[in-house]
């Protein structure tokens, strides 16, 4: 099973992607988080004096779609995790289960203004966050989607039970 989970930075993709791996510990699970695919940085996109990690070229889909695929011939489960998960037409494919954690504005800026792994963030960036997740990072088709609000409390139990139908 190929399962992705996207959204918005410290949105808890990666938390996320933690605990079902650890929902399923006596299987064989993977996550690949789609930062791992980054392209080189000459060849990113720049927005204003700095580069663009948010824009769909940062990323090499095709490393990313070759990866998935030699991932999930050794796992039971592969977990991708990202930002624009959702991005390239020919990944989504994959995809047996998509997740969407959702978060509003405003905790986002709140987690996001907390966040100092890269420095601080000048304001029009941590919006060019916001207007890339809004842009790139939602699937173009919510069906069969499922969509997490990681505001409120959320309970693992209805995640593995969207994980386990068929």
């Amino acid at each position: 099973m190929i399962v992705a989970i996207g959204g918005v930075s410290r949105a808890g993709k990666t938390t996320l992607a933690r605990k079902i791996r650890d929902l399923f510990a006596g299987k064989k699970v993977t996550v690949l988080c789609q930062d791992d695919f980054v392209k080189p940085v000459e060849q990113i996109p720049s927005v204003g004096d700095r580069i663009d990690w948010e824009h769909p070229e940062s990323i090499d889909h095709v490393a990313l779609k070759k990866a998935i695929l030699a991932e999930n011939k050794e796992n039971d489960m592969v977990i991708v995790e990202g930002l624009l998960v959702f991005y390239d037409p020919e990944t989504v494919k994959l995809y047996d289960k998509k997740i969407l954690i959702e978060i509003d504005y405003e905790t986002y800026l709140k987690r996001k203004k907390k966040d100092s792994r890269w420095g601080t963030e000048p304001d029009w960036y941590i919006q060019h966050i916001w207007d890339s997740y809004l842009q790139f990072g939602k699937p173009k088709d919510d069906i069969d989607t499922y969509k997490l609000d990681c505001v409120k409390d959320y309970h693992l139990k209805d995640i593995l039970t969207y994980l386990s139908a068929e």
